[in-house]
């Protein structure tokens, strides 16, 4: 017995796939923007955290030295500074002022220190004009570079 094929087979038309290839555009065009946020988000907190950890060697550097913060990398458990972290995205710098010295954007009088974590160039978190770079001084203030506040970049 042959089996017989309908003279006309059903399929899908070209409207309907234009249809569907609308849709899933639209789907990524949202999709995609969002994911690259949050990636974006993602390592900024690796930077934040790298800064907030650097300062607490600081400050244990300074309280069993007494005298003043290090800005020596090996002192502070690093191999050295301007080597990217944060998935090498960001690098870290210490900026160390001497006793008598005003440094900083709140001019604390020495001995002190401001920690920044600068986007490294060439990645795409160089184009982060929102939050760019991260400092933090040894007085715990919190600074960034970008568009935004500085208590909505250490917070969001």
């Amino acid at each position: 017995m042959q089996l017989r094929t309908p003279k006309f087979s059903r399929g899908m038309t070209l409207i309907e796939l234009m249809v569907v290839v609308v849709i899933a555009t639209i789907l990524v065009s949202i999709a995609v923007p969002s994911y690259m946020a949050q990636v974006r988000r993602s390592r900024r907190v690796e930077a934040k955290t790298a800064l907030l950890e650097l300062a607490g060697r600081e400050e244990r550097f300074f309280s069993t030295n007494g005298a003043d913060y290090s800005q020596t990398p090996a002192e502070l458990g690093y191999a050295a500074f301007g080597v990217p972290i944060a998935s090498g995205y960001y690098s870290l710098a210490v900026t160390r002022c001497q006793v008598g010295a005003n440094c900083g954007p709140n001019a604390v009088p020495g001995p002190s220190y401001i920690l920044t974590a600068t986007p490294v160039a060439g990645t795409p978190q160089v184009n982060d004009t929102e939050c760019g770079a991260y400092s933090v001084d040894s007085i715990g203030s919190q600074f960034s570079s970008g568009s935004q506040t500085a208590a909505y970049c250490w917070h969001n």
